[in-house]
């Protein structure tokens, strides 16, 4: 591992055998009540088994034994993941008295991770990987290899089919795991080629040295990524800042240790308007934050506010820098490893341990003047960025406020587009934001005025991915939606308040209504998150085609979504069809609109859900930020896979 000699040594040097493994309890509720140990049956849940086995090679890793780790997708979307640390034990476990490895593989919570010496630091979830993946498998297999023999077992979903059987072998040491899922759990045993390459270039950065290789050799042709990336976090930093601008060079990097614990930070500025943190527990992300975070934000607005107060760059009549304005287009990175890991929070992902933030805030505290005092020119840069910031703050506390009083003098009135529903009760109510006054009359028309809201909105909306905070506030063409919503927005936004339970956008199936709807949620995922994150963002689809055979008593109508369900259709339907197809939701009249995109028995609705931020976060600079070069990269990579482009 890449780490430099000032971080604490984390390898074991005490032995690793059945000794270290503890037995804690059975594997018998896995297969009844598998979304309790893997999240759900999902696809996410499919990709979490993988995440699982990588994670005890990761735990190698971080011991110090395993360099390599290879996870390749066999065709029947078989997995095998193998690597080079020291192998499962395989002697007879002292408590169960059957081999080692079986008990790894067979027993919940029992692993290397419980009070044992086997691991100093583990990413694994809980210990209880292996296990899992085993009891929902339709099948898997175990190779240890210790120098001298190769130790194999096979299992049936979580059941020992052959026992522990062993050939000499001269390879090097390592652990293979190749496992089936079981379809009978899952409702898609088909892997995503790009979702295990971002989680494993992740885990690549986060342990610097480790060389990571993903590999495809379903449909005949191989592709391969090999991640190794001896820079760690620090190319981590310049990675998520491809399609940004960064305001100076090089990456800050600082790391320190403090008795069986360390800490590592990497961050850059850019010239986003946006600040993006991402920290990590023992390779575990912390979407949630917790007090690693809080000790790297206390520390990093003290040291830029005492450099800008020691060489007069912030003066003496002007008011300190906030937390806010320090961050502001930072990219930053905190990453922690540490033997006894509490997370909290609502999903378990908030580091909870109050020696993390003393130590990061002591790290970036010492280290963070030192870079600045020797990098001056750097200094002042981040220091007018925080001052630029901080007035733009200011204005927009101003208009904040402006619009606070307007709607006091208002008593709160809704806008005038908005056609309100009858029921009061979020939970039963939903507004559909409506491209254009034509689309939206329609709406308005052939809603249940019930429980269904309709707001149009005109003109062009403003990309907030490129405009700071003062000009969002106020901004005609996001007031009528924020008043309608009534939960605020930024740091006033109040979720309690919310006034519909779904927010349903519905544009024109085209290049326009698809460049609205980024637009609109960019806006809702800078300025309104939560929105995303509990489920409340819908995209409403309107059908392409309208399909007619035949007249008056005998006349069959079938509305198409896509050219692949429409040529399917036709060829049903045979000859004589009478086709129209939509160009925008304004050709369609009221009865229909309700029929095809507001019904709720016959309607189609995308739930936009916030599975990755840092994904989410890049995606967003990539298609509405300043920077050109890398969209365009991106367009020329993906055009080959647009459908129903309209030209």
């Amino acid at each position: 591992m890449s780490i430099s000699e000032e971080m604490l040594d984390l390898k074991v040097t005490q032995t690793y055998d059945e000794s270290q493994i503890q037995v804690l309890e059975g594997l018998e509720a896995v297969r009844k009540r598998p979304g309790m140990y893997i999240g759900s049956t999902s696809e996410r849940g499919l990709h979490h088994l993988v995440y699982e086995i990588v994670d005890n090679s990761i735990d190698e890793a971080l011991a110090g034994y395993c360099t390599h780790i290879e996870v390749t997708i066999e065709p029947d979307d078989v997995i095998r993941v193998a690597d080079n640390g020291r192998g499962i034990p395989v002697g007879i476990h002292p408590q169960m008295g059957i081999p080692t490895l079986e008990v790894v593989l067979t027993v919940l919570h029992a692993g290397g991770k419980f009070g044992g010496d086997g691991y100093k630091v583990s990413g694994g979830l809980h210990g209880v990987g292996s296990s899992v993946v085993n009891a929902l498998s339709l099948w898997l297999e175990a190779e240890v290899r210790d120098g001298q023999n190769k130790h194999m077992m096979r299992f049936e979903r979580g059941q020992t089919v052959q026992k522990i059987h062993s050939v000499p072998c001269t390879e090097e040491c390592g652990t293979t795991i190749r496992f089936k899922a079981d379809p009978e759990i899952f409702e898609t045993t088909n892997y995503d080629y790009e979702v295990l390459l971002k989680r494993l270039r992740e885990a690549a950065f986060l342990n610097a040295g480790i060389r990571i290789t993903l590999r495809d050799e379903r449909d005949g042709e191989v592709r391969e990524d090999v991640m190794h990336y001896d820079g760690g976090i620090r190319q981590f930093v310049a990675y998520l800042n491809e399609s940004k601008t960064p305001i100076h060079p090089d990456v800050i990097y600082m790391e320190g240790s403090r008795e069986t614990s360390m800490a590592e930070v990497a961050m850059q500025y850019t010239d986003s308007y946006n600040e993006s943190m991402i920290s990590f527990a023992n390779n575990i992300e912390t979407t949630e934050g917790g007090t690693h975070e809080t000790g790297f934000k206390s520390a990093l607005t003290k040291v830029l506010n005492d450099y800008g107060r020691k060489y007069n760059l912030i003066k003496e009549n002007d008011k300190n820098l906030s937390g806010d304005d320090v961050r502001e287009g930072l990219t930053v990175i905190i990453s922690v490893k540490l033997q006894e890991a509490q997370f909290e929070g609502q999903t378990k992902t908030k580091l909870g341990n109050s020696d993390m933030r003393t130590l990061v805030e002591t790290m970036v505290g010492e280290r963070l003047p030192i870079f600045l005092e020797e990098n001056p020119s750097v200094a002042r840069v981040i220091i007018d960025k925080a001052q630029t910031a901080s007035r733009a703050r200011e204005a927009a506390r101003k208009a904040r406020e402006m619009t606070r009083r307007k709607s006091a003098l208002e008593s709160n009135s809704l806008p005038g587009k908005l056609a309100d529903c009858q029921e009061r009760d979020p939970a039963l109510t939903e507004i559909y934001i409506v491209e254009g006054d034509s689309a939206g009359g329609s709406a308005k028309e052939g809603r249940d005025r019930r429980y269904q809201a309709i707001l149009p909105l005109w003109g062009k909306m403003l990309n907030v991915e490129k405009a700071r905070l003062d000009r969002v506030y106020g901004n005609d063409k996001l007031t009528p939606m924020i008043t309608a919503f009534g939960a605020g927005f930024g740091e006033d936004f109040d979720i309690s308040k919310l006034r519909y339970g779904k927010i349903i956008l519905m544009a024109d199936a085209d290049v326009d209504g698809s460049h609205i709807r980024t637009l609109l949620l960019t806006f809702f995922f800078r300025f309104m998150r939560p929105l995303i994150e509990q489920g409340h963002v819908y995209i409403a689809q309107p059908p392409l085609f309208k399909n007619e055979k035949g007249n008056n008593k005998n006349k069959i109508v079938r509305y198409t979504y896509d050219e692949g369900e429409q040529r399917r259709v036709i060829a049903e339907m045979g000859e004589g069809v009478r086709v129209q197809r939509y160009k925008g939701l304004g050709e369609m009249d009221p009865e229909q609109l309700w029929e095809t995109t507001m019904n709720p028995e016959n309607r189609i609705l995308l739930q936009v859900t916030l599975d990755d931020a840092s994904m989410a976060d890049q995606t967003f600079t990539l298609l509405m930020g300043e920077k050109v070069e890398p969209r365009r990269e991106f367009i020329e990579k993906n055009a080959r896979y647009v459908e129903n482009l309209d030209i």
